[in-house]
């Protein structure tokens, strides 16, 4: 039986496909306001100015390519089963040829009716639907006749994937974390639910929280890190 790894990711293992992250100096919360766009209660207060904003997004997307780290990630499949959990919401794992992804908060390409997804229809994905590249503007609606939104955890919003990526992280046997701060709760509280005999790794070339001495810190950058991390597997 092949052994289990769960690849936690976060913005930087897209940072080398050009993609801005978010926290860093010169990411995108240093520009736009998050409660602002990225906020259910901004959603609310100005759909446009959300609707604007995530349009952008799947613009720089649609110019994006995956890059080497995405690729050696998937490329771990070829000896072990993997799940990626990962904070994107961009779709380059896809691209680049990962089969088993978990996205945590959301996905870019995809949009649903504002009042779907949630406690009240057990966050069913029946009207979720893949938009690709396009834009989504005030007035567009989905097949229930109502306003579609990004479909994004927004700020203020239920995670409700968490409890999947748990059971994937409790089964793991090698947990990897890429290109993630591990400041953004719940995710960042993700790989405490490791079994006690799983390696951690991580992957940063910033400092980031370690709160326990089994966790082994590759500083560097996600494709350089990951090249590390595979001569370590060998």
């Amino acid at each position: 039986m092949k052994k289990r790894i769960a690849v936690l990711t976060g913005a930087g293992v897209s940072a080398e496909s050009g993609l801005g992250t978010y926290r860093d100096n010169g990411g995108l919360w240093d520009n736009y306001d998050p409660m602002e766009v990225a906020s259910i209660e901004g959603w609310y207060r100005n759909r446009k100015l959300v609707l604007d904003f995530y349009n952008m997004q799947r613009a720089k997307l649609a110019e994006a390519s995956p890059n080497e780290a995405h690729r050696l990630i998937a490329s771990l499949e070829n000896g072990y089963a993997v799940d990626v959990i990962t904070q994107n919401v961009d779709n380059l794992h896809e691209r680049a040829g990962s089969t088993h992804v978990v996205h945590l908060h959301g996905e870019a390409t995809k949009v649903r009716p504002e009042n779907t997804f949630n406690d009240e229809d057990g966050f069913s994905e029946k009207y979720v639907f893949d938009i690709g590249y396009e834009e989504v503007n005030p007035g567009d609606k989905g097949a229930n006749g109502v306003q579609l939104r990004p479909h994004i955890v927004f700020f203020g919003e239920a995670v409700p994937k968490m409890e999947q990526a748990i059971g994937i992280v409790e089964k793991a046997d090698i947990i990897l974390i890429v290109g993630t701060s591990l400041q953004v709760y719940p995710a960042a509280g993700l790989y405490r639910y490791a079994s006690p005999e799983a390696a951690i790794y991580v992957i940063d070339p910033a400092d980031v929280p370690l709160f326990e001495p089994r966790i082994r810190h590759i500083r560097k950058v996600a494709t350089e890190g990951m090249k590390d991390f595979i001569d370590i597997l060998k």
